[in-house]
């Protein structure tokens, strides 16, 4: 197939030149994360072996989400958005450039790295709540589904497909690598999103807005009015209570039920990854014959039928076949989710609502992490795997019909809101 045809499938002429300026900044930023993704975890379990301490490491990582989300989400909407992508990435750039000199020169610990993680999980805040806000500024609301299903193939295919195991065999070769790759990539996917023009935003079309606080509760009363994204906010922050319980420890799983090395710990998301490019092909017939609401049900009793069966599992083939599963259900999950409300909230919302759901993904996050720690330490490795089946499925029954809101997003009215949020 010829390039030109290539680059038409991957990032097609009608969505415009910048789409895919943001495209490559995308798939080059989730390269350096996709790194990290398997480093990070490694790094701070080679220096130490307290299961609590390794699940802090993934608490730190999210906890500027649920804290820095509001402030993130309220800023995309008064500045430049371009430019504070742009400055931050350059930020978070320089902080992984002085933690691979620390690792390399041997005075790393495990208080420097935790706080490196927490830094670095600040800036990325602000980079990943304004980047959220930029595709629906560049394509017509119609094409957002095509520009989030290319955005996420490049998130599956870099950050959890070859960023992983690239990230575990850079640590097995010296552990400053994986931190120094990530900065290298971080600092071209600045470079790369500074060359995407958007048309006038934020302060040049609102000069004098009101004080931060306002603008963060507008956001929220937004949410609250808005049944399918309110439904999505609170989906995900409980559902993210049992998968952060699971996940935080999943370096531990993998070394101590599993019997897998670093590089094999790589694999189980790269595995994760296979499935969810699986998911990406069958994303448009699926959306042809099943509702919305119907399958973010499907993906929720996937969900809870994970946990049990990685709970269960002894061998690392069969850990294999369950997270291939659950890699598709988390791409059609994500997609769905993210086109839902980008359809649904203005443009001038979109920092805001954005960041209401940050915190909602994040929370949850940062509770299941810290949940997980507990029961792994004290019960064993595997208890926050059956925590999180139980938990997840008690909600699945509670939200069932709650989802069924997703399927008429556009038209849910919205209470309490002006002109300006209306969808």
């Amino acid at each position: 197939m010829p390039v030109s045809r290539v680059g038409e499938v991957v990032a097609p002429r009608r969505l415009g030149r910048s789409f895919r300026w943001l495209l490559a900044s995308s798939w080059v930023s989730n390269l350096g994360d996709g790194i990290a993704l398997a480093a990070g975890p490694l790094l701070v379990a080679s220096l130490t072996a307290d299961p609590f301490l390794v699940a802090l490491g993934a608490t730190l990582q999210w906890l500027p989400p649920l804290l820095l989300g509001p402030l993130a989400g309220a800023l995309a909407d008064r500045l430049d958005r371009r430019r504070l992508v742009v400055r931050v990435d350059l930020v978070r750039a320089a902080v992984l450039l002085v933690l691979a000199v620390t690792v390399a020169s041997g005075h790393a610990t495990v208080a420097s790295v935790l706080l490196t993680l927490l830094v670095v999980g600040s800036c990325e805040v602000f980079a990943d709540s304004t980047s959220q806000t930029l595709l629906p500024m560049l394509v017509h609301r119609d094409d957002l589904a095509a520009g989030n299903a290319r955005l996420q193939t490049g998130f599956i295919t870099v950050n959890q497909l070859a960023g992983p195991p690239v990230g575990a065999a850079l640590f097995a070769v010296g552990h400053a690598w994986p931190a120094a790759a990530q900065a290298l990539a971080v600092a071209l996917g600045a470079v790369l999103v500074s060359r995407v023009v958007l048309p006038p935003h934020g302060a040049a079309v609102a000069p004098g807005r009101t004080r931060l606080r306002h603008d963060v509760r507008e956001g929220v009363r937004w949410v609250r009015g808005h049944a399918a994204v309110r439904t999505l906010v609170v989906t995900i922050f409980v559902f993210n209570i049992t998968f952060g319980a699971a996940w935080s420890v999943l370096v531990l799983y993998a070394q101590e039920r599993l019997g897998l090395g670093p590089v094999g710990y790589g694999l189980l998301t790269t595995t994760s990854a296979v499935g969810g490019l699986a998911g990406t092909a069958a994303y448009g017939a699926l959306t042809r014959r099943v509702s919305l609401g119907g399958l973010l049900r499907v993906g929720l009793v996937v969900e809870t039928l994970t946990h049990l069966a990685l709970a269960l599992a002894t061998q690392a083939w069969a850990a294999l076949v369950v997270l291939f599963v659950f890699g598709a259900h988390a791409f059609v999950w994500g997609t769905t989710s993210v086109t839902v409300r980008q359809r649904a909230v203005p443009l001038g919302l979109q920092g805001r609502v954005g960041a209401v759901n940050v915190v909602g993904v994040y929370g949850g996050l940062v509770l299941g992490s810290g949940i997980g720690g507990l029961l792994a330490r004290e019960i064993g490795v595997t208890a926050p795997f059956w925590f999180a089946f139980a938990g997840s499925a008690v909600l699945c029954v509670l939200l069932w019909r709650e989802l069924a809101h997703v399927a008429h997003a556009d038209a849910a009215p919205v209470a309490g809101a002006g002109p300006e949020a209306a969808p």
